[in-house]
């Protein structure tokens, strides 16, 4: 048996644990994530982060000295990031002492990350380009729905629902369906009811993780799709609370807030 320390948090109710492993001295294999976020023999979480130092990771080649975000789906698969996740983790990272404040850096797999810290718990992050991308299709207990494709640094299908759908009544137990052509990797989905003017409400069905009550990248790509039609900053409303986005010449940000909830020692086989 080993023990292994954790933080837990979430960002409008997507919830994830933090693990820290500073020399890359025991990396995650797909059987513990999804052991430490089952949320019946584990911890429990939207996702896991394992905070390695950026110099360590084979994927990263650029400042050596910032941490890297080593984020992992609870199926035990790999993500390139996480928006809500990265808020989560710079929460971790701010309360440990291990960035200076208000204003540092994360390395992830989908490029450079900004993070500034407000006041009221709220964090700001950059998110780079909301990339829009080609016409696509989902479908949901047997109903195809247009959608538009988005990259914010992992794949995205937002579907704007006619006024004929509800959003609240959506079955999400179940994986929507779409083109595995397009997307080879799987698809984060977004389906979405506009309620006037800069202000979406969205619900979320994640590629490893299933229905969650928020995801930042999805809110991005949401506000992306909602941009080409309108500029400005976006109020969007999700199942576990609120997110804004807005956009400049740089790119996507993501402002909201992000709280520790829980330390302890998870007991692991061996």
């Amino acid at each position: 048996m080993s023990l292994v320390s954790f933080a837990k948090g979430h960002a409008t109710e997507n919830d994830f644990i933090i693990v820290r492993d500073r020399h890359n001295m025991a990396p995650f294999s797909p059987q513990i994530v999804q052991l430490i976020c089952d949320r019946h023999r584990g911890v429990g979480s939207d996702g896991i982060v394992r905070a390695v130092k950026a110099d360590l990771m084979p994927e990263w080649d650029g400042d050596p000295s910032l941490w890297f975000m080593d984020y992992w789906n609870p199926d035990g698969t790999i993500a390139e990031m996480c928006g809500n996740g990265l808020r989560v983790f710079a929460r971790y990272l701010l309360d440990e002492d291990l960035v200076a404040k208000p204003k540092f850096q994360i390395a992830t797999r989908a490029g450079l990350r900004t993070v500034w810290e407000k006041p009221g718990g709220v964090l700001r992050t950059s998110m780079g380009p909301a990339v829009i991308g080609q016409s696509t299709w989902v479908t949901v207990s047997g109903r195809r729905f247009d959608a538009i494709s988005v990259n914010v640094g992992n794949p995205h299908a937002v579907v704007m629902l006619p006024d004929d759908v509800d959003l609240t009544k959506l079955d999400l137990h179940e994986a929507p369906g779409f083109d595995v052509g397009l997307f080879p990797n799987g698809v984060n989905t977004e389906f979405v009811h506009p309620a006037g003017g800069h202000h979406e409400v969205v619900r979320f069905f994640e590629r490893g993780a299933g229905e969650t009550r928020s995801c930042g990248t999805g809110a991005v790509a949401v506000a992306a799709v909602a941009s080409q039609l309108c500029d400005g900053a976006w109020t969007i409303d999700v199942p576990g609370g609120r997110l804004t986005v807005d956009f400049d010449d740089d790119g996507a940000y993501l402002t909201g807030p992000a709280v520790i909830v829980a330390r302890g020692d998870l007991v692991l086989p061996e």
